[in-house]
Formats: structure tokens, sequence, C-alpha cells
């Protein structure tokens, strides 16, 4: 079993499972508050979703025709990686079970406010196509570090898809008894893994082209073996963006309590 055939299985199951997930909550929800007929428009929204993501990998193969290009590839990969440390960020900060379904709550009243199917469908569109988008990126960088889009690429992505098939169907079963928590932090610290690993390979195309130094780091060289950049450019840019994360999260996490405490204070005052 190739290393292309798992992380292409996995990244597609990641992130088609984040959308069913969503989907199935917003379905959940509609019909708890009498918006059961909608959820036809939310499941015709996500179709469209998936449908536009197809044609989104589509054109980016062809706008880039299949020539290597180290320093585009570079930023393509750039860019995924920003887009795994940002859904990173987000999954951690809505892991918290409240606030998730406040979150769903708030989205679906917005669509159920504008007292029309396209609002609903629309909601669904952006919620899967965000992900299918993401997932589009992942790919291709994917294909990218792996040399082409081989055999056991599309195998993974095709064992992918038959799970999601049948996960699908039990979701929708079991749609409102879910952990969501454990789920969310996982795919959180998984995201933010592939992220900082796709920055030193980025950084390393760039070190390939010249564009930026290459100060190889021998005590730990056995990153190496691990299909890691162990060069201090590399390692010092992850370095930062760990650190940048970290202070981010604990920033968002006083301010919330901050928040939450501010809200009890203004209650009390209220009920006195």
């Amino acid at each position: 079993m190739s290393n292309a055939f798992v992380q292409a299985a996995v990244i597609l199951l990641r992130e088609g499972l984040e959308a069913m997930l969503v989907i199935a909550a917003l379905a959940g929800y509609l019909r708890k508050v009498g918006g059961g007929h909608r959820v036809t428009a939310l499941y015709g929204g996500a179709l469209a979703a998936v449908g536009c993501s197809i044609i989104a990998a589509w054109l980016f193969a062809v706008l880039n025709s299949g020539q290597h290009n180290d320093v585009f590839e570079a930023i393509v990969i750039l860019f995924a990686a920003a887009l795994m440390l940002y859904v990173s960020g987000w999954l951690m900060v809505k892991q918290d079970p409240r606030g998730w379904q406040d979150y769903l709550a708030h989205k679906a009243d917005s669509a159920l406010a504008q007292e029309t199917a396209w609002a609903v469908g629309a909601l669904a569109f952006f919620a899967v196509f965000r992900e299918g988008a993401e997932t589009v990126l992942f790919i291709n960088a994917l294909a990218v570090t792996e040399g082409g889009w081989s055999l056991g690429l599309f195998a993974g992505l095709a064992a992918a898809t038959a799970g999601l098939v049948v996960l699908f169907y039990f979701i929708n079963l079991i749609a409102r008894k879910i952990p969501l928590r454990p789920l969310f932090i996982i795919t959180s610290a998984f995201l933010f893994a592939m992220g900082i690993k796709f920055i030193g390979e980025a950084i390393q195309e760039f070190q390939e082209q010249s564009l930026l130094p290459v100060t190889e780091l021998k005590s730990f060289g056995w990153l190496q073996s691990l299909g890691l950049n162990a060069t201090l450019e590399a390692l010092s840019a992850q370095l930062l963006v760990i650190l940048f994360a970290l202070a981010t999260f604990s920033i968002v996490q006083r301010n919330a309590r901050l928040s939450r405490e501010d809200k009890a204070k203004a209650s009390g005052a209220v009920k006195t």
C-alpha cells in the first residue's frame, strides 16, 4: 500500500467526513425548527458544491498544463498549508459543543429568516465547497510531493469515495449522537501537523531553485528519514508558525473567557 494511496484516502475521508457532519447537523436542526421541507434544498446545494469542486480540480489541472514548475508548486503547497492551519485553528476554536451548536443554529436561522430554499441551498453549497476546494488543493499538493498523479493516488481517492458513501448512510442515522468534540480536536491536530510539514516542503522547493539558502542541521538529520526538511530555514519557519499558532489560540481562549465573564456579570446585574 503506497504512501500516496494512504494520504489521498485520508485527505478525502477527512474533508468529506467534515462536510457530511456539517450537512447532517444542519439537516437535523432544520427538521427540529420546522424547516424539514428545506432539507432537499440543503442536499441539492451540497451536491452542487461537490460538482463545482470537481470542475475546480479540472480547471486547476488544465491551467497548470501538467508542466513542472518548482516555484509554482511551492506556492500551491504554501497555500494548502495556510488553509490547513486556518481550518485547524477554526476546528479547535469550534470544538466546544455549545459553541459549535450556537454556530450551526446561527447559520441555519440566518437561512430560514430569508424564507427561501435558495438560502438554505447556498448555505450548504458554501459549507461543502469550502471543504471541496481545500480537498482539491490538498490533493494537488500531495501529487506534487509524491511525484505526480500515480495509480496509488487515484486508488486512494476511489477507496475513500466508497467509504464516504457508506459513512453518509450511517451519519444520517446517528447524526444527533455523534460526539463532535473529539473528532474536531483530532482533525485539528492532524491538519496542523500536515500544514507544518507542507511548509517545510515548500521551503525545500524554493531552496532547490536557489531562492532560499540551505543551512543543513546535522544534529537534526534524523528528520530526513521522516521525509522532513532538516534545514535551519525550514525549521525556523515552522517554529515561528507553531509559536504564532499557540499565541493566537491563547488570545482567542482568553477573549472567549472574558466574554463569558462579562455576560455572566451582565446577567447577574439584570437579575438584581
